[in-house]
């Protein structure tokens, strides 16, 4: 005779399956909530050490280069440097052939000395001009003597003239007597007419000269050699073909690196025909492309950390921001992007901030225009 089946063991697997269920789904809660907790610690560390910066790799060197060109036409004689090459301030970059603006400036001294010589006239002609006014004064009152005693003559000849005629109408003279009085008086008459017109030509040599003099004095009143109008001009002329004969010698601006020397002896420049560049090094700055979502609190005057692709991450440069760009790379593109036509898809942009390094880093480790960077910005400082 066979035992009946025991009824309650389906009951206890289900109540063991229950319980393994319930620890699973336990362990994956507290598996979600440590999943959870690391995220939150990991961005509240994130947040407490990064976000008080900003960083991009999209930054390059630049500076601000001179670019060399030639203030006077001519031949280019010499060429004192090469591409690469280390020049300092006033050291002579290249020569052009200078006999032109020799001939220049000696054409310029002597008309310089033409006119110094022309003022010395003008002073001499008016110590001239004055004597002769005295002369010409001198003249006028002898011609007004010559007048005067002219004039006695005339009186006295009309009185002779007078009692001649007296006498030949009673007959105590003879017709001929009478006729050479009246020729006599005639004659005094003449020679007054004479000594008038004579007295009327020193008046008007005297004014002549008075002209004469006002003229010349209105030349050179109130100036002296050095000061006269046409010295000036002259003195100008020649300044400037000094200054001509010495921009034949071409010299670096600045300290820096020779670059783009495209000038060759013999070869022919004009004035502003670009010879070559020179690149401050030593005075370089950074342009750093940051993108407009980074530049909520980047302010003028924050430090910045910078490092090169030239030397590693093992030489830090450190720079302070010192102004932004006035628009975007994309706005002073050769052709902007027309964003009101057709299907628009928005691209973030990105706007350059300029950082100045330190100089004495520079000249540790010396950079170059155009060299990549990365730079990262500290928000926190002032």
């Amino acid at each position: 005779m066979t035992d009946a089946p025991n009824t309650p063991a389906p009951q206890n697997e289900s109540a063991d399956t229950d319980e393994a269920m319930k620890a699973k789904r336990k362990k994956m809660l507290v598996i979600v909530a440590l999943v959870i907790i690391v995220a939150a610690v990991i961005y509240a560390l994130w947040a407490f050490i990064f976000s008080g910066s900003v960083n991009t790799d999209n930054a390059y060197v630049g500076a601000e280069t001179a670019e060399i060109t030639s203030m006077v036409s001519g031949q280019v004689a010499e060429v004192k440097v090469s591409n690469t090459q280390q020049v300092k301030k006033g050291d002579l970059l290249a020569v052009i052939d200078n006999r032109d603006a020799r001939i220049a400036l000696a054409q310029a001294q002597a008309e310089l000395a033409k006119a110094q010589r022309q003022y010395t006239q003008s002073s001499a002609n008016s110590n001239s001009l004055t004597s002769q006014v005295l002369v010409s004064s001198d003249d006028i009152n002898s011609a007004k003597a010559q007048v005067a005693q002219a004039q006695v003559e005339v009186e006295r000849a009309q009185a002779e003239l007078a009692r001649r005629i007296q006498l030949g109408a009673s007959g105590a003279i003879s017709k001929e007597e009478l006729a050479t009085s009246q020729s006599a008086f005639n004659t005094t008459k003449a020679n007054l007419e004479v000594a008038k017109a004579g007295l009327a030509q020193a008046e008007s040599k005297r004014k002549a000269a008075e002209s004469n003099l006002a003229a010349n004095d209105a030349l050179i009143k109130g100036a002296n050699q050095a000061s006269t109008p046409d010295v000036l001009v002259a003195q100008a002329k020649v300044d400037q073909a000094k200054l001509d004969l010495q921009r034949t010698e071409i010299r670096a601006p600045l300290n820096g690196v020779v670059a783009q020397r495209s000038v060759q002896v013999g070869q022919r420049v004009a004035p502003g025909s670009m010879l070559m560049s020179v690149v401050p090094v030593s005075d370089v700055y950074v342009d750093a492309n940051f993108k407009e979502s980074q530049l909520e609190k980047v302010r003028v005057g924050q430090k910045a950390t910078l490092t090169s692709d030239l030397y590693g991450k093992s030489v830090e440069y450190h720079g302070t921001v010192v102004g932004f760009s006035g628009g975007t790379g994309a706005a002073f593109a050769l052709i902007p992007a027309q964003n009101a036509t057709g299907n628009w898809i928005k691209v973030v942009q990105r706007l350059p901030v300029r950082i100045q390094l330190d100089p004495k880093e520079l000249a540790e480790h010396p950079l170059r225009v155009g060299l990549s960077m990365d730079a990262t910005i500290d928000l926190t400082s002032k």
